[in-house]
């Protein structure tokens, strides 16, 4: 399919288990990487920021110049700075990206993944939707159809011309990774879209409906929150999270969501007056960026969805004791080269290290340990939040997750299974400025 121009990327429908190879081809004039987030992929197909899938006749800049504020490494492919990655697998226009999707039935997304210039390019456009479906979600009869509604919510910054204002050090994303100085902690722009477009609203029926929420920001939190014309919230009815189906719905008033985490939610428009208007807000935002999008009830409808009181039986059960190890986290700022970044466990990103071996099938606790908020995400497999700064997880932290929001001054304590694929995977802050600038490290499954 020709998908040139669109914005979110097509969104691709599979069914769990059914092996899915997506050809990607670049025409643009830098290189590009393709990562399914949350996918269980195996290594060759997992997006490796360096695994660079190159322009026609691609000139990779004849003399690397380190930003001082990048990570200061890179394939040495184009990447923007010097040191080669000797395991990189280079294509040239296209590759196959090949995905089992042997696992639960939820929404993934993908989005480039490229060595140092991952936040612009998904700032961009370079990122869309995959939903994976199995026939058990389907059977508990949850609102499906056009009640069902993937909704990728991003903000962006526009100049004058309405082109998409980014604040590169160098606008062709060639030589120079990095943002301007005022930049260096997230880059957040002043209008909110929903699916590409800026603060639409849905027309809706007098009914159930689920919400497949996708925070697609670079570095944007927010606070969502349902209200009414009349200023009644309406309850915001977890039923999964990033990695699928909670055993049992959690409702919630307020839902925080981080950059990458998606949230699966029911929200019940039966009372709501026909003509009526429900708001979905953020909370944490401003001005403009306090609203999300709205809803509009068009009409009264008959609804035979339900929401049961078990949504799964297959959520995994690691205990503590589980674990052959613990390994602790610090993700914070930090000096590098000539300038200002951003580190786990003191050090920025390099390719050519290993920061982690773990041994397929090993259970680990792992304490993630903050300054500032960052969304840490692990590749390859989901995990459970354990506790937050010694206290029990919060109620928006339940079930499997591959992105855990990390508060200022945060300890949080997660536990995974390390199983699937062997092979050099990663983990890092998905705010995209902070991995760009160093704050990603590689994790090794022998």
């Amino acid at each position: 399919m020709d998908v040139r121009g669109t914005f979110p990327g097509p969104t691709i429908e599979s069914r769990r288990g059914r092996p899915v190879t997506v050809t990607h081809r670049n025409e643009l004039p830098v290189p590009t990487v393709v990562h399914l987030h949350g996918g269980r992929t195996p290594a060759a197909s997992d997006g490796y920021p360096t695994d660079l899938v190159l322009p026609r006749g691609w000139a990779a800049p004849a003399t690397p110049h380190g930003s001082g504020h990048g990570s200061g490494h890179g394939s040495g492919h184009g990447s923007g700075h010097g040191m080669h990655d000797p395991r990189a697998v280079v294509t040239e226009v296209t590759r196959d990206y090949t995905f089992p999707l042997d696992q639960r039935p939820t929404l993934l997304w993908y989005h480039d993944h490229r060595m140092d210039f991952t936040a612009p390019a998904i700032w961009r456009g370079l990122a869309g939707l995959h939903l994976v479906r199995d026939d058990a979600e389907e059977a508990l009869g949850l609102p499906a159809g056009p009640r069902e509604l993937p909704l990728m919510i991003a903000d962006r910054a526009f100049a004058a011309d309405g082109a998409l204002a980014y604040p590169a050090l160098d606008p062709a994303l060639r030589e120079r990774p990095g943002v301007r100085e005022p930049y260096l902690a997230g880059a957040l722009g002043d209008v909110i879209l929903v699916n590409g477009a800026p603060w639409p609203v849905h027309e809706v029926d007098a009914a159930r409906y689920r919400l497949r929420v996708l925070n697609a920001s670079n570095a944007r939190h927010y606070e969502l929150e349902a209200v009414g014309d009349d200023g009644r919230r309406l309850d915001l009815v977890q039923v999964g999270a990033d990695q699928g189906l909670l055993a049992a719905p959690v409702t919630h008033r307020l839902l925080p969501i981080a950059p990458a985490e998606r949230y699966d939610l029911i929200v019940d428009f039966s009372g709501v007056p026909v003509g009526g208007r429900v708001r979905l807000l953020n909370r944490l935002g401003s001005g403009r960026t306090r609203d999300v999008m709205a809803f509009r009830v068009a009409r009264k409808a008959a609804d035979g969805s339900r929401v049961p009181a078990t949504l799964s039986t297959d959520l995994p059960d690691w205990r503590r004791s589980d674990a052959v190890r613990v390994r602790d986290f610090a993700f914070r700022t930090g000096h590098l080269h000539s300038g200002r970044g951003w580190l786990i466990g003191g050090l920025p990103f390099d390719p050519a290290r290993t920061d982690v071996t773990a041994r397929l099938g090993d259970v680990e606790v792992w304490r993630l340990i903050a300054d500032v908020h960052h969304p840490v995400h692990l590749h390859l497999v989901g995990f459970r939040v354990l506790s937050r700064s010694g206290r029990p997880p919060l109620p928006h932290d339940a079930g499997l997750k591959d992105t855990v929001s990390l508060r200022p001054g945060e300890a949080v304590e997660i536990i995974t299974r390390f199983d699937g694929y062997r092979g050099r995977y990663l983990f890092h802050c998905h705010n995209a400025e902070h991995e760009d600038m160093g704050m990603m490290a590689n994790l090794e499954i022998t």
